[in-house]
């Protein structure tokens, strides 16, 4: 028996922002709010525990200090990697510059509050 994952919790300092843009990003739809103002997306019909795990937006005021230690990497399902590019960059997602060379097959990307994701090219299956 092992582990997979279920949810990936995201501080943030504006939850709302942050679940409607990674909503329109992943496909996801809301399924949940707590009281602390934590809003739960997830794949329609499917919810928490499905094959794709869950993304909980949570408030924080505390200030990020360096790069985050665990970034999220995504693949385009219907186009290929520049037209997911420009879809993602229309939403709101910024460029960020992590390092990179500029030979990467990727692309490094930031959320609208500055949280690195990677836009990988190889186009993969929906769930």
């Amino acid at each position: 028996m092992a582990c997979r994952i279920s949810e990936l919790i995201l501080n943030c300092a504006d939850p709302e922002r942050l679940a409607a843009f990674w909503t329109e990003v992943l496909g996801y739809v809301e399924i949940g709010r707590e009281d602390d103002g934590s809003i739960e997306i997830g794949p329609p019909d499917v919810g928490f525990g499905g094959a794709r795990p869950t993304l909980v937006l949570s408030p924080s005021s505390d200030p990020r200090t360096g790069p985050l230690r665990l970034h999220i990497d995504v693949n385009p399902t219907d186009r290929d990697q520049d037209a997911e590019l420009e879809r993602l960059l229309a939403l709101g997602a910024t460029p960020a510059d992590v390092g990179q060379t500029g030979k990467e097959a990727w692309h490094v990307l930031a959320d609208p509050e500055g949280n690195e994701f990677c836009l990988l090219r190889p186009r993969i299956q929906p769930v």
